[in-house]
């Protein structure tokens, strides 16, 4: 045990103590104040507190000062002293005195990683695989590329509203913080526990097994792919997206525009191949281009659906609002380039699949972009195999990095465990949220099916936007004054919100089935966690003492919300 004396520097001295704040506080906190009243009090963050020594049994631990060490740390704890205030305002952080920052996630990503963040997320294994789906619900050649531009004016049109959400709500989050800023706890909610639990993992399962089926295919020439072979290199590509977006932001928006450049090169050569094609007079199959074509309501919401699966990430760049660089400009000029420069390179991808396959060759194709290769560039077919494993792994990164901030936000908010809030102290990553995103991905690569994930995936996510697309509404006409530095026509967030309605349902009308209503349960059992967890804050005690264990073993502490 130490000697006393080092704790006092005279007799005369009196002793201070630190004060512990109650165990709800959001932060720890040490009040020291001089026992004999006199002096200023001082507030330490938990993050500039010592390690703290041995206290007595049963009691709250306690840090013990002499006057001359308090002298020695004087200006520390200055530096430290801030306000409390209420975390009610969606617009109110806290402030510290003489500048000391707070934790909190980097502004890293300006308008190249932005427009790289959206392309890149958008062109990953749909424009690969979805073209044979679009044909076959479309039936002609014409109608599906129309169907494919179609899908992009949408995307376009909901991403110049969301731009607009984006520089009236600047948080990060998406569709769950204008859900809760606009609608309340409740809606907000259950989007954060369907899009956590469900929707983002199956997304990031779906498109890293489908880098999977092309990253082994060429081990396994003449035969498919064994299923177990398939899984596990999907797993490794989350495990290793799980590592680079821990480490560092700039690191994985690295990743991601590197991946974009070469994906953007694919594309290009499918499209020179195309175009040749077509120059030497391979146009049958746009002869008699819509005979075929099939107009049923549910038909079309079908191959909405698997069209809209390739331009999934028109919105990534709202989940990350805090970290842009300049948002009322970055946010609607990335949109501006990057869905109008992904549509006009999927019509042209697609034309070159019609000039150089028949309809029914596309159909009977179970990976389009080699089929075109085996045909167009015979013994070069396998950059083909490499160009699309490339391009998924690049979505797979961009998909990872946006839904690991919608759980970290929703825990933030307090929807989700006060762990998946936290941020590295030093990558200053969220990575506990990272972390959970990952497991739960991993679980949905177990049961996966590409087609099956993509219908229901899009179900959910479409009854969402729905919601959020009408909030802008809302704001729009309840409250027109409310600064914002981009504003879109209205007319364009109506046509997005009869296309949602639509897009909800068509299917269950036309084609209802069993699957959409566990889907509907799903969501609706997300009732039964809101109120005893949310509502009426009922938290078992051992989840305290688990956050504080995996604090210290992952090195995460609380952040603030960074609003400009």
């Amino acid at each position: 045990m130490q000697n006393k004396s080092q704790y006092f520097s005279s007799a005369a001295a009196e002793p201070e103590c630190a004060e512990v704040l109650p165990s709800d506080s959001s932060s720890l906190e040490l009040t020291i104040r001089p026992l004999g009243g006199s002096g200023e009090q001082i507030v330490l963050k938990n993050q500039d507190l010592p390690c703290p020594g041995s206290a007595e049994e049963g009691s709250n631990p306690v840090f013990w000062y002499s006057s001359q060490q308090k002298a020695d740390r004087d200006h520390q704890g200055r530096s430290t002293m801030r306000r409390r205030q209420t975390a009610d305002s969606p617009h109110e952080s806290t402030d510290l005195s003489e500048g000391k920052e707070k934790l909190r996630l980097k502004q890293e990503v300006g308008l190249i990683s932005g427009v790289s963040l959206i392309a890149g997320t958008m062109i990953g294994s749909g424009i690969f695989m979805s073209p044979e789906w679009v044909l076959h619900h479309m039936g002609s050649p014409a109608s599906s590329l129309l169907m494919w531009a179609a899908c992009g004016l949408l995307a376009m049109f909901g991403a110049l509203s969301y731009a607009e959400l984006g520089t009236v709500i600047k948080e990060s989050g998406g569709e769950y913080i204008y859900i809760l800023r606009i609608f309340g706890s409740f809606p907000a909610f259950l989007f954060a526990y369907t899009s956590v639990i469900l929707v983002r993992p199956a997304a990031l399962a779906a498109v890293c097994l489908s880098f999977a089926e092309y990253a082994v295919a060429p081990f396994y020439p003449g035969c498919s792919s064994p299923q177990v072979v398939i899984k596990c290199t999907a797993a490794a590509c989350i495990l290793v997206l799980t590592i680079i977006n821990c480490l560092n932001v700039r690191l994985a928006m690295s990743v991601m525009n590197v991946f974009t450049a070469a994906k953007l090169l694919a594309l290009l050569v499918i499209v020179v191949g195309g175009l040749v094609l077509l120059a030497k007079g391979q146009t049958q199959s746009f002869q008699n281009a819509f005979q075929g074509t099939n107009a049923g309501i549910g038909t079309i919401g079908v191959a909405f659906y698997q069209g809209l699966w390739s331009y999934d990430g028109w919105n990534n760049l709202n989940y990350v609002t805090e970290e842009l660089k300049n948002p009322e400009v970055t946010l609607p000029r990335a949109v501006m380039i990057a869905i109008p420069l992904v549509t006009c390179l999927y019509l042209l991808v697609n034309i070159s699949y019609f000039a150089a396959m028949a309809p029914s060759e596309l159909l009977t194709s179970g990976a389009v972009a080699v089929t075109w290769g085996n045909k167009v560039l015979a013994n070069w077919a396998w950059l083909i195999s490499l160009s699309v494993a490339l391009s998924t792994f690049g979505s797979s990164n961009g998909t990872f990095f946006s839904g690991g901030r919608v759980c970290y936000i929703a825990a933030r908010e307090g929807h989700m465990p006060d762990i998946l809030s936290m941020a590295h102290v030093r990558c200053l990553t969220p990575s506990p949220a990272l972390l959970f995103t990952s497991a739960m991905s991993l679980i949905m690569i177990i049961p996966g099916n590409f087609t099956s994930i993509v219908t229901y995936f899009s179900f959910i996510t479409w009854i969402f936007y729905g919601m959020t697309i009408s909030g802008l509404l809302y704001l729009k006409i309840k409250k027109p004054d409310l600064p914002r530095s981009y504003k879109v026509p209205i007319v364009i967030p109506i046509i997005v919100l009869i296309a949602a309605v639509y897009l909800v349902l068509a299917p269950i009308i036309d084609q209802p089935q069993i699957e959409i209503l566990y889907v509907v349960l799903f969501i609706c059992s997300g009732i039964v966690l809101y109120f005893p967890l949310v509502r009426f804050k009922w938290h078992p005690h051992f989840l305290q003492t688990v956050t504080l264990h995996l604090q210290q073993f992952l090195e995460v502490a609380p952040t603030s919300r960074d609003v400009n």
